[in-house]
């Protein structure tokens, strides 16, 4: 289930990017604004057309929308509700491209997620955070075989911030593949088994968390002098 992008160039917003990812791994996409991270994620999950490269999955092209819809659950940054549905069947909806509603994965999702207590409240009524869990559950309905989410915990509070990357680590562990936009370096430093950093549309470092967010690299690419405290797995990042 690898995916792969090989010499993926996308006006100036990519340049000429490559990288294998693996399942069974949650990996991490970093860099400042305009970096070109959320068009990198798109690209992987084939909703880009792409001015060069190309991305594959187990070596081969993506065939057509229903195929990548059921191998590829795609999360985007600020995502809107726009249908005025209870909770559980906004979460059905992930079923749509394996046309059924099994019961089973949606309710494992609406579990994993904590919203058993809202599935019947209509979803546009939930607060952003509540909202954001439940469009996540919808991607999980689908049992994807990849999980591409852009800046998942932006509008999670902490206990929701660590409930949900516990569940990316245990679909990590499932064998799915996970790959994840984060601004914020100590989570992806803390979380991540790999971390992929862009920096003006060019992958500047691919490799475990340490090595590519060094402060030297922070330096180089984010211009600002920092430091880790702590201990490997609870690092904080402080500047200087």
């Amino acid at each position: 289930m690898t995916l792969a992008a090989k010499n993926v160039s996308l006006g100036e917003r990519l340049r000429d990017i490559s990288c294998a990812l693996r399942p069974g791994e949650i990996t991490t996409i970093c860099g400042p604004n305009g970096a070109g991270k959320s068009s990198l994620l798109q690209a992987l999950a084939s909703l880009l057309p792409l001015d060069g490269g190309e991305v594959t999955l187990d070596g081969e092209a993506l065939a057509g929308h229903a195929q990548r819809a059921k191998r590829i659950g795609y999360l985007p940054q600020a995502p809107e509700i726009a249908w005025d549905v209870t909770v559980r069947s906004l979460v059905e909806l992930g079923r749509i491209p394996h046309r059924d509603v099994a019961r089973g994965p949606v309710e494992a999702a609406i579990a994993a997620l904590d919203l058993t207590a809202f599935e019947q409240r209509r979803a546009q009524t939930l607060s952003g955070g509540e909202q954001a869990r439940v469009l996540l559950a919808r991607v999980l309905a689908g049992e994807p075989e990849w999980i591409l989410a852009d800046e998942p915990l932006a509008a999670l509070d902490l206990s929701h911030q660590h409930a949900l990357i516990g569940h990316l680590r245990a679909s990590a562990g499932e064998g799915r593949g996970v790959l994840v936009v984060f601004h914020d370096l100590a989570m992806a430093r803390n979380h991540a088994d790999r971390v992929l950093v862009l920096n003006q549309g060019r992958l500047v470092a691919d490799a475990v968390p340490s090595e590519a967010l060094s402060v030297e690299r922070i330096r180089e690419v984010w211009g600002v002098e920092t430091q880790w405290l702590g201990e490997e797995g609870k690092r904080a990042l402080a500047s200087v």
